[in-house]
């Protein structure tokens, strides 16, 4: 890697409700904790894959239709006058 061009990196702890864990950022916060002597710059989240509804489950997905049924379904009646047409 060149030096000088890429950016500090901090060791922060992610905080989303009652999941916590640890990475690296570019961020820096005013709330700081120490994790095994470390201080860790501490990121509150409002969302993250532990609290997502499509991560947890919680929502299922309503278009279970492919892409060729869904045009079909609007289209259809459309290419058939066509076809007929010819």
């Amino acid at each position: 890697m060149k030096q000088g061009i890429h950016p500090t990196l901090y060791p922060v702890l992610y905080v989303d409700g009652d999941h916590e864990w640890t990475g690296v950022s570019t961020l820096k916060t005013g709330e700081v904790r120490e994790i095994d002597g470390v201080p860790h710059y501490v990121v509150r989240l409002e969302i993250s894959a532990f609290s997502h509804p499509f991560y947890t489950g919680q929502k299922k997905l309503v278009d279970t239709a492919g892409r060729v049924e869904k045009f079909m379904r609007r289209y259809g009646a459309q290419l058939e006058a066509a076809r007929k047409k010819k």
